[in-house]
């Protein structure tokens, strides 16, 4: 039997390519972005997630049995804040009474290796303390400081998005209504929104020192997709809280085996 799908970011990249994976599968597929897509809304603002969320209740006829939430900006900027974490979680949220009526409901975030990077604390907290405007004022700041603080907003809207999922995976209205709720990390993948960063050789050559990628280097954004689909199939029944490093080794490059430390 088909499943319904609704996809953020649709318009391209991991989303896109998600969509397009689905499609080909014989799902029904509903796309949300800002532009290009079946459902045209901006989730920056909260005007925007909410029409989101009733466009695509409307659109699915109050049938949905899965959500992909790939949308996000890597800017230096606090839009990026409100597009990726509030405009996840919100969007989410809006979806949840809907989702929890599926026979096997599922949700997938892209979060990103920059939640294992550098990131604000402060920023990171007020994020999980669902102040947004806070939030918004303190990203302001670090934009304000200069381009090594600005980039602490991209890693900290990752790390804040794979600690919610984390922390609400297991509440009743996810794990009690049988949502498994995860996200991907990806490392280095060839979309529009990081061209520039791999553009030139000396680039890549940074690139590849903080993101260092053993296996098979970069990646499509289809192979993300694949994992995507997996992790909200019905398939997936007890895989959950979990951001799984798709990343050709980055993790276990950076990491090595000392995540385990602290656990006696």
């Amino acid at each position: 039997m088909k499943r319904t799908y609704v996809i953020t970011g649709a318009a391209s990249g991991i989303g896109a390519s998600t969509y397009a994976l689905l499609k080909e599968r014989g799902e029904i597929v509903i796309g949300v972005d800002i532009h290009n897509t079946d459902i045209n809304v901006d989730l920056s603002t909260v005007q925007g997630r909410e029409s989101g969320v009733n466009q695509a209740v409307e659109r699915s006829q109050g049938k949905i049995d899965a959500i992909i939430a790939c949308a996000g900006l890597a800017t230096p900027s606090p839009k990026t804040v409100s597009v990726n974490y509030f405009g996840v979680k919100e969007f989410l949220e809006g979806l949840l009474p809907t989702i929890s009526k599926s026979k096997s409901p599922r949700v997938a975030i892209t979060s990103s290796m920059a939640s294992l990077m550098p990131n604000s604390p402060e920023l990171v907290e007020v994020m999980l303390a669902n102040h947004e405007n806070s939030a918004l004022q303190i990203a302001q700041g670090l934009s304000d400081e200069g381009d090594e603080r600005a980039a602490l907003i991209y890693g900290s809207t990752k790390r804040a998005l794979s600690r919610w999922v984390r922390r609400e995976s297991i509440k009743p209205e996810w794990a009690g209504a049988g949502i498994p709720l995860n996200a991907v990390g990806p490392g280095i993948v060839e979309t529009p929104m990081v061209a520039d960063m791999i553009a030139t050789p000396e680039a890549r050559t940074a690139i590849d020192a903080m993101v260092p990628m053993p296996l098979n280097h970069y990646m499509k954004p289809l192979q993300v997709a694949y994992l995507l689909a997996w992790l909200t199939s019905e398939e997936n029944t007890h895989t959950t809280g979990q951001t799984i490093y798709i990343d050709g080794g980055s993790d276990a490059a950076l990491r090595g085996d000392d995540i385990w430390d602290s656990i006696s």
